[in-house]
């Protein structure tokens, strides 16, 4: 069974893919752009998934949270220095992403509840998704060791779309490659963790 609902990706690595040089196309602000995605006819299970990653990150320590969004995202670090975004923290941005889900829910009676995501997290999964980071060794230290922290107290499922974001990010502005190996193992656990085939599919053009 295919986790994300058209074989894309989900949740807040979905969300994070919108944030890319043009986003202030979307809304001045990084919270209308968020509003922006979220339109009254987005399935109600991409809020849930978006609502239930976010609650999730909040686990975390805000500055992890800022090094996981920043590498994932073209806006880089300056996301969190308030400016344009209006975001000031890692902790702050998260909770300002599930108030947005909470306030998009109670407009669609019901949604919350007929959308709840599954509980499995791939929780059997975490030391291969643990060794994939270490794998992408192109990655700074600080990455690394945030993706970490996220496969030990959130799930090993948000952090492998964590590393792919980052994998596709960092990787394509460092000009790194994936070994054709490298990509297969990735495109395996991705098919472990139940992705939709355009997930793991986004870092494909690395491979050399």
């Amino acid at each position: 069974m295919v986790r994300s609902i058209d074989e894309s990706d989900f949740g807040v690595t979905w969300l994070m893919s919108m944030f890319h040089a043009d986003w202030t196309h979307h809304g001045p602000t990084a919270a209308e752009a968020v509003g922006y995605h979220l339109w009254d006819d987005l399935d109600p299970e991409s809020v849930v998934a978006v609502r239930r990653d976010a609650a999730l990150l909040l686990r975390l320590p805000s500055a992890t949270i800022e090094v996981l969004w920043s590498a994932g995202t073209e806006a880089g670090p300056s996301f969190f220095s308030e400016g344009r975004t209006r975001a000031t923290s890692g902790t702050r941005w998260m909770e300002t992403l599930t108030g947005l889900c909470d306030t998009w829910l109670s407009r669609h009676a019901g949604a919350d509840a007929a959308a709840a995501p599954a509980e499995w997290d791939g929780v059997e999964l975490a030391d291969t998704v643990l060794a994939e980071i270490k794998e992408a060794d192109f990655l700074p230290d600080e990455v690394g060791r945030a993706l970490t922290e996220c496969v030990r107290r959130c799930t090993p499922d948000l952090a492998f779309r964590l590393l792919l974001r980052a994998i596709q990010q960092i990787g394509s502005a460092s000009g790194a490659a994936l070994s054709p190996e490298h990509y297969a193992r990735l495109a395996a656990l991705g098919s472990a963790l139940r992705y939709g085939e355009f997930v793991v599919s986004e870092v494909r053009h690395l491979v050399a």
